[in-house]
Parts: structure tokens; C-alpha cells; sequence
């Protein structure tokens, strides 16, 4: 349940439009709801600002389409990631108006309008081409949190003055995840140039001595730019969320 349902809710037991037993009756679920196979944490929205996320890989589609008719019933937005599109066609049949990017296997359903809540602008940007479904996964997620986000592909190091084109851009955003595969070397270089937080994301693409992405890890690790942070390999998802809390603060 979120924060704008709840409210309703009491407005509505204080006008005496719905009485007090099915108020209970509503908020009995709270704080969270036991399905068997998993326990729906519907108290999420109210305690951090975002309803739990749903995690694709290793539930069928069943299970999938389960915790979203719960979530729906709370009138919770929502978010799953790591979604294989055999099952996002599954679920797309149960809710038509989902939307689904095959390219970052992220799938969204809205029950009610995002409402920016957030003060600026998160920029994503991306070393080469073959980083941007991890970027993209960044974008729709700090998106449906309630962030106007832009996006800024293909600017690595091996070419830096593309990147260097674009110094408006970084500098006017307020936040700014970034995300390289390879030696993992872009964050420090946008860290070198702007004054905001920089979320660095290191991605599994590369050669054998990338390590599936260890390399561009420790990197990152090792900046020598101040205000870097950086979160696990592959993590957009983890990179969206944290850029979101930043730029509400």
C-alpha cells in the first residue's frame, strides 16, 4: 500500500464512506502478504518511498503474475527486472498495458501516474553501445521512481572527445550513473569533470582479462576521482534507485 492509497483510505473512514471493519479488513495485509511461495513486503512503499521490485529470473510466469495482481490490489506501480521476454509475453496477455524493453528485460505496470518527485536531472551514460541495456535498466528504473532521466550512449574513452562535446550536459545534471565495461575507466573521467555524484556501473563486457566485468569493478574501486561510488556488475537497476534518493534529497 502507498502512501496516497493509505491516505485515502483514512480520509474515507473519516467521512464515514467506508466503514471501519473494511478499513481493517485492508490494512490486515499490512505489512506484508503471504502467498506460499512468497511473501509480498506491501509496507515497502510506506517505510522507503517505493513499492518492493519484482526479480525475474527463477520465478515462472505464474508466480510473476501472482504478486502482480497483489500489488495492483494495493495500487502500487510496478517494477520487475531481469525478465525473459518469453514470460513478458505471458504476462503482457494478463496486463495489456504493460511495457516491456527487451533490450534491458525490464517490464513495467503503472496504476497510477509517476509523480516527479525528484529535484533534477539523472543522466545515464554509457562507455560503447553494448553497455546501454544496463543503462537502460538505470533509466527505467529512476523514471517510474519519479525522476526525469536523459541518456548519453557511446561516449568512452577511446573517443573522448565525444564525451567532451557533452560537457553541458554533465554538468547540468544532478546526479550522473555511468556505466563501462572493458577497464572500467569512464567514471573516473566524468568524476574529473563535474561537481555532482557520480554512480559508477561496471558491466561483464570485455575480453578474457575482464573477468566478466571483475576488472572493470576493481577500477571503479580505484578511482582516483572524488565522488564516485559504484555498485555491483551489471547492477542499473541498483545504480537507478540509489541515483533516485540522491536527487530527492
Amino acid at each position: 500500500m502507498n502512501i496516497r492509497k493509505l491516505e485515502d483510505l483514512l480520509k474515507k473512514v473519516k467521512l464515514g464512506n467506508i466503514s471501519l471493519d473494511k478499513a481493517i479488513s485492508e490494512l490486515k495485509s499490512l505489512p506484508f502478504q503471504d502467498l506460499g511461495f512468497t511473501r509480498i513486503d506491501h509496507h515497502r512503499s510506506l517505510r522507503k518511498g517505493f513499492p518492493e521490485v519484482i526479480w525475474g529470473e527463477g520465478k515462472t510466469s505464474t508466480q510473476i503474475i501472482s504478486i502482480m495482481k497483489q500489488l495492483k490490489i494495493k495500487g502500487q506501480n510496478i517494477l520487475i527486472t531481469r525478465l525473459e521476454e518469453k514470460k513478458a509475453g505471458a504476462i503482457k496477455r494478463v496486463f495489456p498495458k504493460s511495457r516491456y524493453s527487451p533490450r534491458s528485460r525490464v517490464l513495467t505496470y503503472l496504476t497510477h501516474s509517476v509523480k516527479f518527485e525528484g529535484k533534477g536531472t539523472i543522466l545515464v551514460l554509457t562507455a560503447g553501445t553494448t553497455d546501454i541495456p544496463v543503462a537502460e535498466e538505470a533509466a527505467i528504473t529512476a523514471e517510474i521512481m519519479g525522476n526525469r532521466v536523459e541518456t548519453l550512449f557511446d561516449v568512452g574513452v577511446a573517443g573522448i572527445h565525444r564525451l567532451l562535446h557533452e560537457r553541458q550536459r554533465l554538468e547540468a545534471a544532478r546526479v550522473l550513473i555511468v556505466v563501462a565495461g572493458m577497464e572500467g575507466a569512464l567514471p573516473s573521467v566524468v568524476g574529473g569533470l563535474v561537481d555532482r555524484p557520480v554512480i559508477a556501473v561496471p558491466t561483464s563486457v570485455g575480453y578474457g582479462t575482464s573477468f566478466g566485468g571483475i576488472t572493470a569493478l576493481l577500477a571503479m574501486l580505484n578511482s582516483c576521482a572524488s565522488g564516485v561510488a559504484v555498485v555491483n556488475i551489471d547492477n542499473g537497476f541498483g545504480a537507478g534507485y540509489m541515483a533516485s534518493l540522491i536527487n530527492r534529497m
